[in-house]
């Protein structure tokens, strides 16, 4: 019975190789537990919040092609084009009823399993990683889109492979299951290996610490072609130390009053780090920031981009004060080559 709480996976810098691995491709969209019974459908997210209202048309393709009773883990993702668009994605967690019942229409969402929790009577949660896809894939047999199977391999090699090409369809890198695990949930006991680079970006500001007056995370920018500052993203996850000690480090860098900032002012526009909708998961959250002068540059390690920003926030390594702010343009990041996403799904 819902809720029940994901297994997770912890972070490897490499596939692993050796037996007793099933490998998958990781995908970047709302992880959901989806339970059935008969017309009783819930959409479970990672959180254990419902979904169900913000996907009606996965509902629908639920109730026609899952079996009549059944809890199977998987993720909800929006495809455009040759790839997944987290954007869209985004746009579907909408307070109106009718918006939500539009962007189903305009775009619709697919549900791609990976797990099965249950089947009829049977939980099947002690049984191995191994069993459990078998009765997943028979489950499965005849689904068709937009719910889809997704791909597996015992191929260490071949894993290394989709982790490459498959980031070209906005996929996020691989995950590798012992075949002998329990569903263990939220136990950190897959591995997942993730694309990660690094960027040197413009400190453009930074955000307070819900905490206290120490720096939450900093604001990050990339110039475009155009010579205008964009906002990328943010890095964050600071010890608390070391959130007090940036308050003094970023002082001299202080926009003083009356001081022009590529983000304020006239220039605001949707290359600002604010937003008069605040956050989407959290209403209450200060999305407002800090200004400083944009002339502070940090090297950051991120994981991808989803249009011209991080997807994820990115992780601090250090200050780089022999750069010049200006030559931190979007040039510098490695672009994957595009690769078609139904390739994948035929994987």
């Amino acid at each position: 019975m819902p809720p029940v709480q994901p297994m997770l996976a912890k972070s490897v810098p490499q596939v692993p190789e050796g037996p007793g691995f099933l490998y998958e491709p990781k995908w970047d969209g709302f992880r959901c537990i989806v339970f059935r019974d008969g017309d009783e459908v819930e959409l479970g997210s990672r959180h254990e919040k419902p979904l169900t209202r913000y996907f009606p048309e996965v509902v629908d393709a639920v109730k026609a092609q899952l079996p009549e009773r059944c809890v199977v883990d998987g993720e909800i993702v929006i495809a455009a084009g040759q790839g997944l668009d987290f954007e869209a994605l985004l746009q579907r967690i909408h307070p109106a009823a009718s918006r939500v019942k539009m962007l189903a229409e305009t775009t619709p969402a697919s549900y791609i399993a990976f797990d099965l929790l249950a089947l009829g009577d049977d939980s099947l949660m002690d049984q191995p990683q191994s069993v459990r896809r078998e009765r997943l894939e028979a489950a499965l047999s005849s689904a068709r889109p937009p719910v889809h199977l997704t791909p597996v391999t015992d191929d260490a090699s071949l894993a290394r492979d989709w982790f490459t090409l498959f980031e070209g369809a906005g996929l996020d890198g691989v995950v590798a299951k012992p075949m002998n695990i329990p569903y263990s949930p939220d136990k950190r006991v897959m591995l997942k290996i993730k694309h990660a680079r690094t960027a040197d970006c413009v400190v453009g500001g930074y955000r307070l610490h819900k905490s206290g007056p120490v720096v939450g995370s900093l604001v990050l920018g990339l110039y475009d072609d155009g010579g205008a500052l964009q906002h990328v993203g943010v890095a964050a996850s600071f010890p608390m130390k070391r959130r007090a000690e940036l308050i003094d480090e970023l002082a001299p860098y202080l926009l003083p009053d009356g001081g022009d900032h590529p983000w304020l002012g006239e220039a605001m526009s949707e290359r600002a780090p604010t937003s008069s909708a605040g956050s989407r998961w959290n209403q209450g959250k200060d999305m407002s920031f800090v200004p400083l002068r944009p002339e502070l540059v940090v090297e950051v390690a991120y994981d991808h981009m989803e249009g011209a920003r991080f997807r994820h926030t990115a992780q601090f390594r250090h200050f780089r004060p022999d750069r010049d702010p200006r030559s931190c343009t979007y040039a510098q990041l490695e672009r994957p080559v595009l690769f078609d996403l139904g390739t994948v799904l035929g994987a």
